[in-house]
């Protein structure tokens, strides 16, 4: 392989020691060999590409090694897998290996170790920075790359823009985009959230009021229409206007003109109005919740913002967009694994571009400075696990047997529940028919059919599907394998 630089093996077993070493020296590879008694700093200090963890005889200095791993976390760890226990804990533990190694398993566990120091990681393009425009709408997909155009388009114009999509898409950054490099970019930006303002404000806070125009109005108050004026008004959550508010917003939109709360003074509108909504106004016209002539008013120039699972192949620019704000604003720099990155790419997104933010910048606080890798994820976005990187195997005689036990066994404990508590299944035979049944072809239904139940419980994650019927990922694989089933449980 030739892939890393030297690959530290501890192994306080002498002759399995020797093997690990005729293995490396066999694929290609620079190693050290030491065992716990010979460790020391130097050692350390050599071990750029790997660390081999092996037999450890002594509780004690496998305690000593651990600590060691933690202060090196840079350095990728494979080991056996009677240490996963005490590893799992650590950034940097990559796999573990099972017993007997074998070419296959070994070059995969050295390629995870090659991805975690970013050898082979996800190639993450960089975007010029000389066109400020869209420094805030990274990416790369077609989706993203058809609201860039449309914002092009419709910046240098003053017709109204009505921007939809899901909460946290970005719709703000959008109207942002549109004023800053619009004629009126130099004069103000002005945001108003139409939801959370109470009813009875919101006339005020949009067109201001006079001294005295009702009780607590000691003196008189600019609305956000007149601080906006020459520039920009952001009319944000707009499907949360009441009806009211809304005959009055469309006045201003006709007439360009309005008057404060209390006065009788007309004040020209020198604004361009852009609104936005993560509601279906269609919708909202049709229960005669939304006024369909300040639909079309406000719908001149529509825009849809995707959402972040329908631009997936944006997530790693995003990723290195909000590190570099967060380490601009002072803070500490994490650094993903390209597992890690994968994972968040399975995931849905329900809070979109705001979701993953919140998150970078969580593992930001966790892990400053740090490798993180899938397992220093949130439960919720792990959609893989620490790989075990196990020989290759082949079904014996033996092992169907096993599995027959091991499928009977779970027959005949399923006897002891009454029928309505038996899960998935409904009322049992009471006992074997005259003719005689194919137990083999049985207890292989039964096992096929846990299983379809357990991917469809966990969304096709192998892994959690495994942790569901209490076997290891690798068995689940190879009964899925055996059985011709995919992710979803389909033959």
């Amino acid at each position: 392989m030739q892939g890393l630089a030297k690959i530290l093996v501890i192994e306080d077993d002498e002759k399995f020691r020797h093997d690990l070493g005729v293995i490396l020296e066999f694929i290609g590879e620079q190693y050290l060999l030491c065992s716990t008694t010979e460790l020391n700093e130097m050692h350390w200090k050599q071990a750029e590409g790997a660390c081999f963890l092996g037999n450890i005889h002594s509780p004690q200095r496998l305690s000593q090694v651990l600590e060691n791993l933690a202060i090196n976390n840079h350095i990728p760890v494979i080991a056996l897998s009677k240490h996963k226990t005490e590893l799992s804990g650590l950034a940097n533990f990559v796999g573990e290996l099972e017993l007997p190694l074998n070419y296959p398993q070994l070059a995969d566990a050295l390629r995870h170790c090659q991805e975690f120091l970013g050898k082979n990681s996800i190639n993450i393009p960089q975007l010029s920075r000389k066109n400020t425009l869209f420094r805030s709408m990274v990416g790369r997909s077609d989706a993203i790359s058809d609201v860039r155009h449309l914002i092009e388009q419709v910046a240098g114009t003053e017709a109204s823009v009505l921007i939809l999509g899901e909460s946290g898409t970005g719709k703000e950054v959008v109207a942002r985009n549109i004023h800053y490099h619009s004629n009126r970019g130099k004069g103000p930006f002005v945001p108003v959230n139409c939801g959370a303002i109470p009813p009875e404000l919101l006339e005020s806070e949009l067109f201001g009021h006079e001294k005295g125009a009702f009780t607590g109005a000691i003196s008189a108050r600019k609305g956000r229409f007149e601080l906006a004026e020459g520039g920009t008004l952001f009319l944000d959550e707009i499907g949360d206007m009441p009806q009211p508010m809304q005959v009055k917003l469309l006045r201003v939109l006709q007439e360009r003109n309005f008057e404060r709360v209390g006065g009788n003074k007309t004040i020209q509108a020198n604004v361009r109005v852009v609104a936005a909504t993560h509601r279906n106004l269609d919708t909202m016209i049709q229960e005669g919740s939304f006024r369909e002539d300040l639909f079309y008013r406000l719908n001149v120039f529509p825009i849809e913002m995707p959402a972040l699972r329908e631009r997936i192949e944006d997530i790693p620019l995003l990723i290195q967009e909000l590190m570099a704000r967060l380490e601009a604003e002072g803070g500490n720099m994490v650094h993903l694994t390209p597992r890690a990155i994968t994972s968040l790419m399975e995931h849905e997104w329900p809070g979109n571009v705001r979701e993953l933010a919140n998150l970078i910048e969580r593992l930001v606080i966790l892990h400053p400075s740090q490798m993180v890798d899938v397992n220093r994820l949130p439960k919720k976005y792990r959609y893989s696990d620490i790989p075990e990187f196990q020989p290759e195997m082949h079904c014996s005689f033996e092992d169907n047997e096993e599995l027959e036990r091991d499928a009977l066994s779970a027959v005949f404990a399923m006897d002891d529940l009454d029928d309505e508590e038996q899960p998935g299944f409904g009322p049992q035979p009471s006992g074997l028919p005259p003719e005689g049944v194919d137990l083999k072809a049985m207890l292989a239904d039964l096992e096929v059919d846990m299983i379809r139940q357990a991917l469809e419980a966990q969304m096709g994650i192998v892994a959690r599907a495994a942790d569901m019927l209490g076997m290891r990922r690798t068995t689940l694989v190879e009964k899925m394998r055996k059985y011709g089933l995919n992710k979803e449980g389909i033959v």
